[in-house]
């Protein structure tokens, strides 16, 4: 690729799509109130074969401080991708040599850094379904305005941003991924970093990445050098508890020899995590009232410490359910779930887990000095079947051993763990005798119960009341599922249908 890359660069072109539309300058409106783009390189590849549509686009974002290539077709698309590094595709549905979907998943693996978009001048809500199950971040359909793109090249530049702010630490531990459930969390962390002071409750198993998540969001919220501090509630002596997080003064009690400070103290303006909330003992009710008074007074004393940190509280358990059964304080609860956050299992989040794998394969290739090659198919299957109970953590160890095991070239089955290499998809028989594969690490408990009642429509020729029969359920609960999985109208349940 040209050094020069300010600004669009095409191959011939004469403003005319295959599909005969052409976007004159006039039709294109500018994006109202320009703005520069945040500091630092941001580099853009626009596949689409409506040329005064790409310049335009291409324009706009020179005038953002990005630079852009511009491709007419799927094979220049892919010659670039060979050649180049982008940190966004924007890709036209409709190619005069191919279809886009068709080769979105082939530009995300010659680019496995880039976002991609898929922009296309017809609405079509199976194609954007396929797209985003293909890897797109988004779905467009043209306008005449451009600022929608626009829009979508800010927020994505700002999460490139991050990267360089240290996201690539936290990456590393399993931030990163493309599936719903973690762009749910990574936009949830950005918008709290607009309240500085929210009380945060992060919830998941052990190993999703609450921690880092919490030094995320601290990063996120408190820029510079203010204190992340850990609170391990697990380890918290009953006894000493009250002083470990509030601190005491010299006398306070018996071996008191001088004031010391508690965690939320030390916290200052930065952030206090309390890992493991759910197993907080009988210091529940001081900490609600520090969290209900913004304050806080060491053992020993009656000055009052005005509280300055964000309080961020992690569990692996159900505190909910705790709640029900009396361990775990409602009023607590309530104060802490002010915003809570749900990391997904590893096993929920698909491709992630490839994602994540090639991600700590080329981290632990350059800390150990080795050469290694991409991930081969084969072990890419042994992955994706794999159901993870320990979560990120388990893949980040996992990797790292078959990289060391390896000593360069490629990572072979026989360089992973023996239970990566029994575990094989399972065949369940449903309600009704209606078999299915399950494969663990893709499905979860939702897509199981989704698959089982489109397996049982098709068994019963979409009638419902004998769909409801093999799944051994009324009609009833059987419409209320499909509205929950989206495979009916919402509201459509609780009215009165003809008999199918």
């Amino acid at each position: 690729m040209p050094e020069d890359r300010r600004g669009p660069r095409r191959r011939g072109g004469s403003g005319q799509s295959a599909r005969g539309r052409v976007h004159r300058p006039g039709d294109l409106a500018p994006a109202a109130g320009r703005r520069r783009l945040m500091s630092g390189p941001f580099s853009v590849l626009v596949v689409d074969d409506e040329e005064m549509y790409a310049q335009a686009i291409a324009a706009e974002l020179a005038n953002l401080g990005a630079s852009c290539d511009l491709a007419a077709c799927a094979r220049e698309a892919m010659e670039r991708a060979q050649a180049g590094r982008y940190d966004l595709i924007l890709l036209d549905h409709r190619l005069p040599d191919d279809d886009g979907l068709r080769i979105l998943p082939l530009l995300l693996s010659r680019q496995p850094q880039a976002r991609l978009v898929m922009m296309t001048a017809y609405d079509s809500v199976p194609a954007a379904v396929s797209a985003i199950r293909l890897g797109a971040d988004d779905y467009l359909v043209k306008e005449a305005s451009l600022q929608p793109v626009l829009d979508r090249v800010q927020m994505l530049r700002r999460r490139k941003q991050l990267l360089s702010q240290g996201w690539s630490e936290h990456a590393r531990e399993g931030l990163l991924g493309r599936s719903p459930g973690m762009l749910k969390v990574i936009e949830q962390l950005e918008q709290l970093a607009r309240s500085p002071d929210t009380t945060v409750l992060l919830s998941g198993e052990t190993g999703v990445g609450k921690g880092v998540a919490a030094r995320f969001l601290h990063r996120l919220t408190r820029p510079g050098n203010r204190p992340f501090v850990t609170v391990d509630c697990v380890s918290l002596p009953p006894t000493l508890a009250e002083s470990l997080l509030f601190g005491h003064e010299k006398g306070a009690f018996t071996g008191a020899d001088q004031s010391r400070a508690g965690a939320f103290e030390e916290a200052a303006d930065g952030t206090i995590l309390l890992d493991e909330i759910g197993d907080m003992g009988e210091i529940q009710g001081k900490l609600l009232r520090v969290l209900e008074n913004r304050s806080f007074v060491r053992v020993g004393s009656v000055r009052e410490i005005p509280l300055r940190a964000r309080v961020v509280a992690s569990t692996n358990r159900d505190l909910a359910g705790m709640v029900r059964e009396g361990s775990f304080r409602h009023d607590l609860y309530q104060r802490l779930c002010v915003f809570p956050v749900h990391l997904p299992a590893l096993r929920e989040r698909g491709d992630d887990i490839l994602l994540l794998a090639e991600h700590f394969r080329e981290f632990f290739s350059r800390k150990l000095g080795v050469d290694l090659a991409p991930l081969s198919e084969d072990i890419r299957k042994l992955l994706l079947a794999y159901d993870y109970p320990g979560n990120v953590r388990e893949l980040k160890n996992i990797i790292e051993r078959a990289v060391i095991l390896s000593g360069g070239g490629r990572i072979q089955p026989r360089h992973l763990p023996e239970r990566l290499l029994s575990e094989r998809p399972m065949r369940l028989d449903g309600a009704g005798g209606i078999p299915f594969e399950f494969v663990p690490g893709v499905d979860t408990m939702k897509t199981l119960e989704k698959r089982m009642i489109q397996e049982a429509l098709v068994r019963a020729g979409n009638v419902k009341s004998e769909a409801a029969r093999l799944l051994g359920i009324s009609r009833f609960q059987l419409l209320r599922r499909m509205e929950r999985h989206g495979l009916v109208e919402r509201g459509s349940a609780g009215e009165e249908e003809p008999e199918d």
